[in-house]
């Protein structure tokens, strides 16, 4: 078994350049971490470029047998403790991360859908992580997101989907107005989420619907506001005046798994 152990090895600088969107986006890859992920991503059929495994691990027995032997059927190396510490991002790492391509087809929108949701500037990681497995626990294959919305190959975006970003399709919008425009001539309606909303996520019927998911602190730009067909609004009975977007996507998406179970 040859270790690598050197922090300038080729294919450690270019696995450590992945750390940074701009080589994100011109390798069309990231990286996920830990034995979960990597075992759903196998499960899951994604295209796993590399795996990287920590020495230390090997030796101390730490990853279960079954898992090496099938990270064995991929392009495997190995490193030593320092130089995977050079590549983890995680504060307390299991020893195992992979390189994966990217599962985004951004030409390919999927019409048959009931639902489409559409991030209109979402810039927490946590928040955008957790509604792309929101997306996935009601039965839908794809988000549409503004290039003004935080990477959702962003590590801690990967790590908080749980394993949802190898099943949703991540649609970037350069022109997201464009985007919404060419939605709505496949008769879908726009459902924008606004405080000032006279209508309920109760009072809508959720056939053919776009819900657009505005910034956490701006909510939902003006253009896209313009183009919706309806406001909702989430309604509350405390003082609290708004909630966290991914709870807000939450409450919406399962009050239409609500009504396709009844």
């Amino acid at each position: 078994m040859q270790v690598i152990t050197s922090k300038d090895n080729d294919v450690i600088k270019n696995i450590r350049k992945l750390k940074i969107k701009k080589y994100r986006d011109i390798e069309n890859k990231y990286i996920i971490e830990g034995v979960k992920l990597i075992r759903e991503a196998i499960c899951e059929k994604a295209k796993i470029d590399t795996v990287i495994v920590c020495e230390e691990c090997i030796k101390n027995n730490t990853i279960e047998q079954k898992l090496l032997y099938e990270i064995a059927k991929y392009n495997c190396i190995y490193v030593s403790e320092n130089v995977f510490e050079a590549v983890t991002e995680v504060t307390n790492p299991q020893g195992i991360l992979a390189v994966v391509n990217k599962n985004c087809n951004e030409e390919d929108i999927n019409y048959e859908e009931d639902i489409i949701v559409v991030l209109d500037g979402i810039q927490d990681p946590g928040n955008l992580g957790t509604i792309l497995r929101t997306i996935d626990s009601v039965g839908l294959s794809q988000v549409i997101v503004s290039k003004e919305t935080a990477d959702a190959y962003n590590p801690k975006v990967v790590r908080s989907t749980m394993g949802a970003i190898y099943r949703v399709n991540i649609i970037i919008a350069n022109d997201l107005v464009n985007t919404i425009k060419q939605i709505k001539k496949h008769k879908y309606k726009v459902v924008a989420t606004s405080l000032e909303a006279s209508e309920n996520i109760y009072n809508i019927d959720y056939n053919r619907k776009v819900i657009v998911i505005g910034n956490e602190a701006n909510g939902i730009s003006k253009e896209i506001l313009e183009l919706s067909d309806n406001k909702i609004k989430i309604p509350m009975l405390g003082k609290t005046e708004s909630l966290n977007a991914s709870v807000a996507t939450a409450i919406i998406l399962y009050e239409y798994v609500r009504r396709k179970i009844n």
